[in-house]
């Protein structure tokens, strides 16, 4: 049995007559007769009765009705559901970001993209980069936001970048650098910093050592914390400074300074990771999006 079969037979049934069925689906009147019977010979029983003139619905027929235009507005709405999640029109993606990073990025993106695709649902996952690429390769995350990972870890992957960050010396309002407009890296390189945990943000400690390389003294890591919200906090209580990504400013406000380093050091390249095989639809859409959030700045 084919859907073909249960639409011949809702015509027929819907118009009580062959002949008027027959032009309304463009098909001949001997093949569509032939298709009714064939379906009615595969189903065990009648479905019509057939007079001379006319045919009208059996027993079985009447409900077989109902089933059948049940079956065909199923059959619409897979079509319909598949269809929109193919062209990005419905559906839910998973995105993969950073806080801090993606603060002048993300907001305007996600408005952008729920206006251009009001159908989709976007769920937000708070990562660090390592999460997010073990869940990109295992197809958890459509899209996911962050600095550029290294080339060994890029195996699979693709990034585009976005934007770039300068880097900042993140100071409590209170702490004596944050009289100066501009800090040495030799100055900075003499407080206690604090930093996010190594095993969770191994590029960050990568950004630390590339950073002050070239000074004579390595700084002391006096805390390292495993999230945003708790190095600000333990950086505006006086415990340190911390190196951070200028747009901590939209996350920190006026709790901490942000300052310029001279040398500066080279500023963070923040882009979209993903598969190289491809972006569904949906999830190209978002990144367009962020795309023209970024041009438009």
């Amino acid at each position: 049995m084919e859907l073909r079969h249960l639409r011949y037979f809702v015509a027929v049934a819907e118009t009580e007559n062959v002949s008027r069925a027959a032009l309304t689906l463009r098909v001949s009147q001997p093949a569509l007769s032939r298709q009714i019977r064939d379906l009615e010979e595969e189903l065990g029983f009648l479905l019509l009765a057939r007079g001379a003139k006319s045919v009208r619905l059996t027993d079985a027929g009447r409900l077989f009705l109902t089933e059948s235009r049940a079956v065909l507005r199923r059959a619409e709405e897979a079509v319909k559901a598949a269809r929109d999640i193919a062209t990005g029109g419905s559906g839910e993606i998973h995105i993969g970001y950073a806080p801090t990073l993606t603060a002048r990025i993300l907001p305007p993106t996600l408005r952008a993209f729920q206006a251009a695709t009001s159908g989709v649902r976007v769920k937000l996952h708070d990562l660090s980069t390592e999460e997010m690429l073990s869940q990109l390769a295992e197809r958890h995350l459509h899209l996911a936001f962050t600095t550029r990972p290294s080339a060994s870890v890029l195996r699979g992957f693709r990034f585009e970048e976005l934007t770039r960050e300068p880097v900042r010396l993140a100071v409590a309002p209170t702490h004596p650098l944050a009289r100066r407009r501009v800090v040495t890296l030799a100055n900075a390189a003499r407080e206690p910093l604090i930093a996010f945990n190594r095993k969770e943000y191994p590029d960050y400690h990568e950004l630390l050592a590339n950073v002050f390389a070239a000074t004579e003294g390595r700084p002391r890591i006096a805390e390292e914390h495993d999230g945003v919200s708790s190095l600000i906090s333990a950086v505006e209580a006086g415990g340190g400074v911390a190196l951070m990504p200028e747009s901590l400013a939209c996350v920190a406000g006026a709790r901490l300074k942000l300052l310029p380093l001279t040398p500066a050091p080279a500023p963070l390249a923040i882009g979209a990771v993903s598969l190289k095989d491809g972006l569904t639809a949906a999830a190209d859409t978002f990144l367009r999006c962020a795309q023209q959030t970024v041009a438009g700045k």
